[in-house]
């Protein structure tokens, strides 16, 4: 295999990390996500025979981010 020179490394690219991911990562380390998922699991809509309902946890991630930007 061949050597790498030193400067290699500066010029892989990188994503820019965006707000939204910033956000959502700092979401993920506030938010106990596996204790609300169990409590609200149990009153949380099944299927049946009209539309399924949206995901648990997308419906909570969804009413979070409703309360963190007051909407």
């Amino acid at each position: 295999m061949k050597q790498l020179g030193l400067s290699i490394p500066l010029f892989i690219k990188k994503p820019k990390v965006t707000r939204r991911q910033k956000f959502l990562e700092e979401m993920e380390q506030v938010i106990p996500w596996s204790e609300w998922r169990n409590r609200i699991a149990p009153h949380y809509p099944v299927a049946g025979l009209g539309r399924k309902p949206f995901a648990l946890e997308a419906m909570l991630r969804i009413n979070m981010m409703q309360q963190w930007f007051g909407y």
